[in-house]
């Protein structure tokens, strides 16, 4: 009698052998997972500890100081929210927050009205790179240099500004002597080192924008200023609400512009916060007081920054 066995069939068992093989060469998503998240943390680790060591800890320890009577050669004392109360009263505080907000509105608005002007000159009319990357040579000069190259060249006695002046029949002009012309005069060296970074920004905003977009406002016939305010602009806000909150926190930080010109001279006309901030804390040696002047400042950073980016919407965009 013969027996009759079952074979296997082949292309089952060949259909099986590859999943096999596949689970063995493939590890779980979990584990995979976890692997990655060890090597993003191995990159980001550099940056965290940059970020905890010189921004973290030290604005923890400066909004503990702002609560002390602390100078370099004695221990911080508590002595609660006085230093905010002496704030209050103080009309030098009240007169660098005035002028501080001087300087903001008027750098702001000449910037971003220049800086979005340069970024259409570059994205319609200026396609040389060369060109394009010279409008960045201001930004790329310390801060220093470009306000005392300023500071030379407006001298009331020996500036070529002024000389210039005077060639065409009007007086000169005492822009860093003036309590008229200081502030003004350091927004405008501060707009023209910054703006053409600040239309670089634009710039990169202007390229995102679809030309499908203005080949139908063109077919609708619409004209060129009507297509900038209707098409671009309203396209442009996530970018320009971007450049307004980092422009507006650089501003309310000006420091180093004043400090090697005037000093916040003529009389306070020039006194700005920052500069305040820094005479309190290293020429007087009352860090607690210092302290509390920063932490005013860094409130009226962020709700400045909040409001922006709530009313101006700038975490939404047209193009969704």
């Amino acid at each position: 009698m013969t027996t009759l066995t079952k074979q296997p069939d082949p292309g089952l068992s060949s259909a099986r052998a590859p999943r096999k093989s596949r689970r063995r060469g493939r590890p779980a998503d979990g584990f995979r997972g976890i692997g990655d998240l060890k090597v993003a943390l191995f990159f980001i680790a550099p940056a965290m500890l940059g970020l905890i060591l010189f921004y973290l800890v030290p604005t923890i320890r400066g909004i503990y100081l702002s609560f002390t009577e602390y100078s370099i050669l004695g221990d911080p004392e508590w002595i609660g929210t006085r230093n905010y109360e002496r704030i209050a009263k103080d009309p030098l505080f009240w007169n660098a927050l005035g002028v501080t907000s001087e300087y903001v509105v008027i750098n702001i608005v000449l910037q971003t009205a220049l800086a979005l002007g340069l970024a259409i000159l570059m994205h319609r009319v200026a396609k040389s790179t060369l060109v394009r990357g010279a409008l960045l040579m201001p930004y790329l000069m310390a801060n220093v240099i470009a306000a005392l190259l300023w500071f030379w060249m407006l001298d009331y006695q020996i500036g070529i500004i002024n000389q210039i002046i005077e060639w065409t029949g009007l007086p000169r002009v005492a822009f860093f002597g003036s309590e008229q012309w200081a502030i003004p005069t350091q927004a405008l060296i501060n707009t023209w080192r910054h703006m053409g970074y600040t239309a670089l920004l634009i710039f990169a905003g202007l390229q995102a924008i679809p030309n499908s977009v203005y080949e139908a406002a063109s077919i609708d016939g619409s004209k060129a200023v009507s297509t900038f305010w209707r098409i671009t602009l309203p396209l442009l806000r996530p970018v320009l609400v971007l450049v307004l909150v980092v422009t507006v926190i650089g501003s309310f930080q000006v420091f180093d512009t004043v400090a090697v010109t005037t000093a916040g001279g003529p009389v306070n006309a020039t006194r700005v916060l920052q500069f305040y901030i820094y005479q309190r804390a290293f020429n007087e040696q009352d860090f607690g007081y210092g302290s509390a002047l920063a932490v005013i400042l860094f409130l009226i950073l962020a709700i400045v920054a909040f409001i922006q980016m709530k009313f101006l919407r700038g975490n939404q965009s047209d193009l969704d």
